[in-house]
């Protein structure tokens, strides 16, 4: 038996985008990297790794299976996102966008009182989403529609997309 260092722990589960890197906090899921994404912390930052059976990750596991397999629209795995209280609004309010509905940033902004030129402030918070997928900064797009940066990869965002039938 192995005795855990630290609150914070990973793990890596198979995925139709590749390998998805869960990072839990405390017993909530803090993160959630895919492959070669923009914006990784240092592994130093992710904890001890704990196989992706560990009861912390139980609930995320088959959420995001569930999602993949097309049998979920909603997270409801408790979150814990790192960053600043501007990044987490911004993260809160994706959370809001439904599944199979795409918003743009502008609209973002403005739903949180902020006026048409915060639109890149908030495309730079989306584009610090520690939680891609659960938190689904892949339904934000530019003001004439276009699919804009990812994250994760563009090629990846499409994938959301035309996994939740925005894209056919």
């Amino acid at each position: 038996m192995s005795v855990r260092t630290t609150s914070t722990v990973h793990t890596v589960i198979d995925s139709p985008l590749g390998p998805l890197t869960l990072v839990a906090d405390d017993g909530r899921l803090a993160a959630l990297y895919m492959t070669d994404q923009r914006h990784l912390p240092p592994d130093t930052r992710l904890g001890d790794e704990v196989p992706a059976g560990d009861p912390v990750f139980a609930g995320a596991v088959r959420e995001l299976r569930e999602y993949f397999a097309g049998e979920r629209t909603t997270f409801d795995v408790e979150l814990s996102p790192r960053g600043s209280d501007f990044q987490r609004a911004v993260w809160l309010r994706l959370r809001e966008i439904p599944f199979g509905v795409t918003t743009t940033y502008g609209t973002i902004a403005a739903d949180l009182g902020l006026p048409p030129s915060a639109a890149r402030a908030v495309g730079g918070a989306v584009g610090r989403n520690p939680l891609g997928v659960v938190v689904p900064c892949h339904r934000v797009v530019g003001a004439n529609g276009a699919l804009t940066g990812y994250a994760g990869g563009l090629e990846r965002k499409v994938w959301l997309l035309e996994h939740e039938g925005v894209l056919v």
